[in-house]
């Protein structure tokens, strides 16, 4: 069993930058891949990035290509993901999700078996 917690959304202007945490529970972290995904008012829940166990290997939406960075710290049990250059439309609820253990990062939903409550963020023009 994996516990997921978000933290650092927030209200931010457009361009600004937040740092999203994800803190996990469990001793199976290090062997998963991780990822983020949003979900935005009246829309589905879309990719944002992954990453794969190790931290080599990372995967971005179109949303995220060159505005966010995702990391993990394997000894902290945390995956971070750096925002910068937030627009409005980035507007969403933030979760964190950790893969199968027998995927190395993908960008499918149901590839992931543990889900996090989520993260607002909130981008004002």
């Amino acid at each position: 069993q994996v516990q997921l917690v978000e933290s650092g959304g927030g209200l931010v202007q457009a361009g600004g930058s937040l740092r999203l945490s994800c803190a996990a529970s469990g001793r199976t972290f290090s062997a998963r891949p991780m990822g983020w995904f949003r979900q935005a008012p009246g829309k589905e829940r879309e990719f944002v990035v992954a990453i794969s166990r190790s931290g080599g290997s990372t995967y971005y939406g179109d949303s995220a290509k060159g505005r966010f960075t995702i990391s993990r710290d394997n000894a902290k049990n945390t995956v971070y993901l750096q925002m910068n250059s937030l627009k409005p439309e980035d507007t969403a609820v933030y979760y964190c999700a950790a893969g199968s253990t027998y995927s190395t990062g993908s960008s499918r939903q149901r590839d992931y078996d543990y889900w996090g409550q989520g993260t607002q963020v909130t981008v004002s023009s």
